[in-house]
């Protein structure tokens, strides 16, 4: 009898299952063996953590060490980690809620990839975002990349959907999802029109479910998911802008991170051969005018404008630059900074060295596997995973290059290098098969030959 179990459906949802359980095994295991007792470092955590104890107590969103307004960053993970945030010693538990958001991730990784290449490709899929370093390491980090990760696959799967088959409400549900993907990384804002253009232009092709005899759909009708994903997105963002708006000296909408990390990005250090294309806390810490009691907003707008200005003076070698921030976001360039920027953030130093080994054999295996995709009529899967990376670049260009900038990217390369590696499994098994097959016809045909002897 063969083994074979004749339900596809089900032996992707075992499959699916085994890759989430190694996945959620290995996370929870260097959550507790190692991260659970384990102090915050001087980092980006010490914000999230101390704003959603501030969120428990009622305080929302000031900054953690003077009595300012705060939108340092965006609001989602801040208020995630507020739902842990009640108890005494409120740091292990916070991770704990990132480790989830990875977990979850991982399940999505392969439900999309399912849809976009199949049962196989999806079990892949799953399978390496389980143990993929520049997954796993954002992990149990009080940081955005899990968050952030997580509301950007969630997007894309809504919008894989809504590609197949266009509704008001799945268009609606994709521009939420864009919106707070947003509100954790704001950099992902640049997810929103995309989504929509991709939507527009999908439009314009007869889906597989629209009988051939139907008139094409006509300028308005092709314009209602766009504009509702729009839409959606903005009602989404809406609170948290509006509330901005009313609280700081100068107009702030989804950050006061951007004259911050323009002043550490434009400066002579991250202009230099050490540091070129990365970003230098010293150059902000050396800002001459810099005060505790200044206004967010207002120090935005001044490191804004001398990250303009440095920019201007040295506009001769921003083309260098720019090539260097392009070179780090994809690994090829300043590995030894990368690293110690990853240390600096919690992460281990040789799984970071494995996450860049690992990034540059999937990313060119994810090259072939987005070539390969064939997107069925009505709907553009290539151009879909290719919305991340066309964020991080503008990102990357703009500021600086990091494997933080780099985090949205990840889920998109490990998705289309599946396609490529469950090509190759399916290949091997049919032949495995076909071969096992012809071996037991012959064997079937013929009496085995005994010596006289």
């Amino acid at each position: 009898m063969s083994s074979v179990d004749p339900d596809p459906s089900r032996r992707f949802h075992r499959g699916l299952l085994v890759t989430v359980f190694v996945g959620a095994l290995w996370r929870i295991g260097v959550l507790v063996v190692d991260k659970w007792q384990q102090p915050l470092l001087l980092n980006d955590s010490i914000y999230y953590s101390a704003q959603a104890r501030q969120i428990v107590d009622g305080i929302w969103f000031r900054e953690i060490f003077v009595d300012r307004p705060g939108a340092e960053h965006g609001p989602l993970t801040s208020l995630l980690l507020a739902t842990v945030s009640w108890v005494d010693d409120p740091v292990p538990w916070q991770r704990a809620v990132t480790v989830v958001c990875g977990i979850v991730t991982i399940a999505l990784v392969g439900v999309l990839a399912r849809r976009i290449a199949g049962d196989v490709a999806g079990v892949v899929a799953a399978g390496i975002a389980a143990l993929y370093p520049n997954l796993w390491m954002n992990d149990g980090l009080v940081m955005s990349e899990s968050v952030s990760v997580l509301a950007l696959v969630a997007t894309l799967l809504l919008a894989h959907r809504c590609l197949a088959r266009p509704a008001p409400l799945a268009a609606v549900l994709v521009g939420a999802g864009a919106g707070l993907a947003a509100l954790a990384r704001s950099e992902l804002a640049l997810l929103t029109p995309g989504l929509a253009l991709l939507l527009w232009f999908a439009s314009r092709t007869p889906s597989t479910t629209t009988s051939p005899e139907s008139p094409p759909a006509t300028t308005g009708a092709r314009l209602v998911a766009p504009v509702l994903v729009l839409a959606a997105a903005a009602v989404t963002v809406a609170p948290w802008v509006t509330f901005n708006l009313g609280r700081f000296e100068r107009p702030v909408t989804l950050t006061t991170n951007d004259g911050t990390t323009l002043l550490g990005s434009y400066c002579d250090e991250t202009f230099s051969r050490e540091n070129l294309g990365g970003w230098s806390l010293a150059c902000v810490v050396a800002d001459p005018d810099y005060t505790q009691d200044e206004d967010p907003s207002m120090r935005s707008e001044r490191q804004r404008g001398m990250a303009v200005e440095y920019a201007v003076d040295h506009a001769t070698k921003l083309p260098a630059v720019m090539v260097a921030r392009v070179g780090r976001t994809l690994d090829l360039y300043g590995l030894d900074s990368l690293v110690a920027q990853d240390v600096g953030e919690e992460r281990y130093r040789w799984a970071s060295w494995a996450g860049i080994i690992s990034w540059w054999a999937l990313a060119l295996t994810a090259v072939t596997g987005w070539r390969r995709i064939r997107a069925s009529t009505g709907r553009a899967d290539r151009w879909l995973l290719l919305l991340p990376c066309v964020a991080v670049a503008v990102t990357t260009v703009v500021f600086y290059g990091a494997h933080r900038i780099r985090s949205s990217v990840e889920p998109s390369v490990v998705i289309a290098a599946s396609i490529v590696i469950a090509s190759w499994w399916e290949r091997r098994t049919h032949r495995t098969r076909r071969t096992h097959r012809m071996g037991v016809s012959t064997g079937s045909d013929s009496e085995p030959q005994v010596s006289d002897r």
